[in-house]
């Protein structure tokens, strides 16, 4: 395929590679991104000379910095989120396809990984980061919510820091991953080549990782795992609020004044997301959860405010709404989360 499309799919030896290729985007995907690799997954799941698929990207500083997220804004104010909509369905389907996959997925996140990014690499059985990994769920910043299976990922790590991460949209480096379980290994950039054309030389994935992995280094957020455990502990946002407030660290503070920029109702759904996920049995489950989040927030005023005062204009002024969280009701709340008509409802593939 040729290098100038947004997604190159090439076969080498017994790998499958999908890489991203919107090198100005920071490669972040669209529909067509999103047809493309699951047109090519489907195709190479039953073909028995594709023995691992590996996630990559072209050039540039990033992995995948997300969804395309002025295409959704573009759809929540002008058809009333409908194409928005249409994009979450089969980015979704997409995010479950690699976590129910047979083969194994390795994704390189080599570079900014957010939002959609964290999607298409936390299904992977093998996360490779790197010393350029800058690591986030940044939704609570533009009045969406932790998506693309982030329910189900975050709400599995130990010591509250899935919703820690949740809340804050905390960038974390590649040693910080690694440190909480979000990425598997950690390999310096210049032995990626190598390990890539090992796998795709049909070497076991798991010994070639191990062999040209380097020790992390130490990784700052592990200095704060208790207070993140003790501040983040309850599922209320306003408890969490108060834990920090009562604290007069430097920490603390600064914790609260990132908390206090982010929209309230992004962060009352998350915790609920991430509380009712941890009761659920299956990825699908999750995912029929966050497409009707999904289906609510995408055209509720937080989010297209959020898009233009962090994206569009650069302001960094959002005027939420509601503008605080007590305003952000529990009634409010439960017509986010309550279920859709059945046609509506999302689906697997």
């Amino acid at each position: 395929m040729s290098a100038t499309e947004e997604l190159i799919v090439r076969r080498d030896g017994v790998a499958g590679f999908l890489t991203l290729n919107r090198p100005k985007a920071i490669h972040a995907l669209t529909a067509a991104m999103d047809h493309a690799m699951t047109d090519a997954l489907v195709a190479w799941k039953d073909d028995a000379a594709v023995k691992a698929v590996i996630v990559d990207h072209s050039e540039g500083r990033g992995f995948c910095a997300g969804g395309d997220i002025a295409f959704l804004r573009n759809s929540a104010l002008t058809d009333n989120g409908v194409s928005g909509l249409a994009f979450f369905y089969e980015e979704y389907q997409l995010n479950h396809l690699m976590t129910v996959y047979p083969k194994p997925i390795v994704a390189f996140i080599d570079g900014i990984t957010m939002g959609g990014g964290v999607g298409i690499s936390q299904p992977a059985k093998f996360r490779v980061a790197t010393e350029n990994t800058r690591y986030a769920m940044p939704e609570t910043g533009i009045g969406l919510f932790p998506d693309v299976g982030g329910g189900w990922w975050l709400s599995r790590l130990p010591g509250r820091l899935g919703q820690y991460l949740a809340l804050t949209g905390a960038r974390i480096d590649g040693a910080e991953a690694l440190w909480a379980g979000l990425a598997t290994h950690y390999l310096p950039v210049d032995k990626l080549a190598e390990a890539k054309d090992r796998i795709a030389h049909g070497h076991e994935i798991g010994g070639v990782l191990s062999a040209l992995a380097v020790t992390a280094p130490e990784p700052k957020l592990a200095a704060h795992a208790a207070e993140i455990a003790r501040h983040f502990a309850s599922d209320r946002y306003e408890d969490i609020l108060a834990s920090l407030e009562s604290d007069d660290s430097e920490w603390a503070a600064k914790t609260l004044a990132t908390l206090k920029t982010k929209s309230p109702q992004t962060c009352k759904v998350a915790l609920r997301q991430l509380a009712d996920s941890a009761k659920l049995g299956s990825f699908a489950e999750n995912m029929v959860m966050e497409y009707r989040i999904a289906a609510r927030v995408l055209t509720r005023p937080d989010f297209a405010e959020g898009v233009r005062a962090v994206i569009v204009d650069k302001t960094n002024d959002p005027k939420w709404d509601p503008a605080t969280p007590e305003l952000v009701t529990d009634e409010l709340i439960e017509s986010i989360f309550a279920p859709l008509p059945a046609d509506k409802e999302w689906k697997p593939l």
